[in-house]
């Protein structure tokens, strides 16, 4: 049985991704900062809740050992758990406070937790990791007046999904044997975006659900959505 992690997964993007996986015959690990909210809802799905917050160094490894203990191994790890930072802020008030807040979750927080796992997903015979950004970071398409992104202006939040593109092309050359994509879900409704996203939860979660079901002959280093590749 394939042994997945999906961190922020009490909600939105990150508990479909769970329905879907489990259907597809995975066992999830359902990881939510709030232990309440995690556990209802692993247990509205059959996934295995485990704490975990990925702004702190004690939750990550303690989820680590966790799965060590239950599983030895970790086939799939998707790093879902994001922050949009302070809403209503205008860019001309937007502090260094204000990014790093946004970036001790969204990049901080997947290098806290995909260090820890790196142990486990080396015992899988092909480990995965999916790495969720958002096309409001590929520089391209926030060029692209085409597209609904480049309408935002979003200091913190678009510069930390362009941090996370580059660190899956870094660890995908680091580690040949990990397939390590990341995905831009699109703009779905979700808390994220108060629900003004244009697609459904299930469109949303198209592109991470179709990576994290690649075998060991599967892509890696790629930026995708569910239409196919992204422009970096």
């Amino acid at each position: 049985m394939t042994i997945t992690l999906i961190t922020g997964a009490n909600k939105g993007l990150g508990f479909e991704t769970a329905r879907r996986l489990i259907q597809e015959g995975h066992s999830v690990y359902l990881g939510s900062r709030d232990p309440k909210k995690g556990r209802v809802a692993a247990e509205s799905l059959g996934a295995r809740f485990v704490q975990l917050d990925v702004t702190s160094d004690e939750s990550v490894d303690a989820a680590a050992r966790d799965i060590k203990r239950r599983d030895g191994h970790l086939d799939v790890l998707i790093n879902n758990a994001g922050i949009a930072g302070h809403s209503g802020i205008l860019p001309r008030d937007v502090t260094a406070e204000d990014v790093q807040h946004v970036f001790e979750t969204n990049v901080f927080g997947v290098v806290r937790v995909t260090h820890a796992m790196l142990p486990l997903l080396l015992e899988a015979e092909d480990p995965v990791i999916v790495n969720v950004a958002s096309g409001l970071g590929s520089h391209a398409i926030v060029n692209d007046k085409s597209r609904v992104e480049s309408r935002f202006v979003t200091i913190a939040y678009s510069s930390s999904k362009s941090a996370l593109t580059m660190l899956t092309i870094q660890y995908a050359k680091a580690f040949p044997e990990i397939r390590v994509n990341v995905v831009d879900p699109g703009y779905t409704a979700t808390d994220l975006n108060s629900n003004r996203g244009t697609q459904n939860i299930t469109e949303g979660t198209e592109a991470i659900v179709s990576l994290a079901t690649i075998g060991g002959d599967g892509p890696t280093g790629t930026f995708k959505d569910r239409h196919g590749v992204v422009p970096w």
